[in-house]
């Protein structure tokens, strides 16, 4: 999971939706600025466990892990991990895991080695979680170290709207509590990852806003762009497939779309101003569906996946060239490298070095976990989840 740059988007705003009133399916956004289904899997486990008793439960985060709420799992400095910090985190990244298999797998392999090291599923969800957690301790240790405290308003404003949901909710309180809980969520919880967003912005401003003295300057900030693959083409496409079927053209209509290539790049090549050239050329010629919507070309990364040898052919251009006919899997492609303005990409930028600095500190302070944080046991979490979001659906549907 990689939370260099989208950790930036850390905002939750209000995770639950007025529909997730009606049930146990609250949606709520995630680390990347994502979006999960609170209870998604629900569906596929749910309807094998046994609903618990929620006049009984004072305490969801006790109810499912046996840990209370408050319990402190592990530290930072002098910032503490609780056990509602962890396990909010630990059953977002299984519904983001089950999400992307529709909400349709039953069950899940806790147990399976998913490296030759020995690491299980089960682990690896814990190991997610954690890194996300400790992520969010940073922000609040790293602010304590500046003196920094969240803006008083953001608490005000999650007031204001939890009293907003609660008037919608038919003034019955209870659904929204029972509503948060269903997502491992309390009010309070909710304002703190919050203010957590809001100290994410003021660490930004801090370190590196235009004020700092360490603000990134364009080199900086095409040398970000650089180490992480970007790159902006545009191409002309002539397809040797089938567009439909993704079927090889017959040899002859290949043949003629290499003649044709080949006299495009001629053209080019002998223009005295290739570039206005190459527009012209591109909106005749290119049968790349994506034109209309893409006419000032494409900004990749190294993590875009794309056809084989279209990335290296790019990455061999200087901004501003031409290339040779291309030919990948598609068809034959003559692509210009245009540049990257570093203003839309300063605020990625600075997201990465904030991450970087954070995780410097955290090496430097060491994550000391208690002996609570070895008695989890995620297996058995997840099926107390699902009992708890069964009451819960059972209790908001009468």
């Amino acid at each position: 999971m990689n939370h260099t740059k989208r950790f930036g988007a850390l905002a939750l705003a209000l995770v639950m939706t007025l529909t997730a009133l009606t049930g146990c399916g609250g949606t709520s956004a995630g680390p990347d600025g994502s979006s999960a289904s609170g209870s998604g899997s629900a569906s596929g486990s749910a309807s094998q466990a046994e609903p618990m008793d929620l006049s009984q439960i004072t305490d969801p985060y006790l109810a499912v892990s046996g840990l209370a709420g408050d319990e402190t799992l592990a530290r930072l400095g002098e910032t503490a991990i609780t056990a509602a910090d962890y396990l909010y985190w630990l059953d977002w990244v299984i519904e983001n895991y089950l999400d992307q298999f529709g909400g349709q797998m039953t069950t899940l392999p806790w147990d399976v080695q998913m490296t030759d090291d020995g690491l299980t599923f089960g682990q690896y969800m814990l190991d997610q979680a954690t890194e996300i957690a400790v992520f969010h301790a940073m922000l609040r240790e790293l602010a304590r170290q500046e003196g920094l405290t969240p803006d008083p308003s953001v608490a005000a404003d999650m007031d204001m709207q939890y009293a907003d949901m609660v008037v919608q909710a038919g003034s019955d309180e209870s659904q929204v509590i029972y509503t948060f809980w269903g997502n491992m969520l309390t009010k309070d919880l909710l304002i703190k990852l919050n203010e957590n967003n809001d100290l994410y912005d003021q660490l930004q401003e801090l370190y590196f806003g235009e004020d700092s003295g360490s603000y990134p300057t364009d080199a900086e900030v095409n040398a970000y762009l650089d180490e992480n693959g970007y790159f902006h083409v545009k191409h002309i496409l002539l397809m040797t497939i089938d567009q439909d079927t993704s079927e090889p053209l017959e040899e002859e209509a290949i043949a003629q779309k290499k003649a044709t290539a080949d006299d495009l790049l001629a053209q080019l090549q002998a223009s005295e101003d290739p570039i206005t050239l190459f527009d012209q050329l591109m909106n005749q010629h290119s049968e790349d569906g994506g034109l209309l919507l893409n006419p000032e070309g494409y900004i990749f990364s190294a993590s875009d996946s794309l056809v084989g040898g279209f990335r290296e052919a790019a990455l061999e251009l200087s901004v501003g060239e031409i290339s040779d006919v291309v030919e990948t899997d598609y068809g034959y492609h003559i692509m210009l490298r245009l540049p990257i303005d570093p203003a839309e990409y300063r605020a990625a930028c600075i997201s990465s070095l904030l991450r970087e600095k954070i995780d410097q500190e955290r090496d430097r302070l060491g994550l000391e976990k208690t002996a609570a944080f070895d008695t989890l046991d995620v297996s058995s979490f997840w099926d107390n989840m699902q009992s708890l979001q069964l009451a819960i659906q059972t209790e908001l549907a009468d």
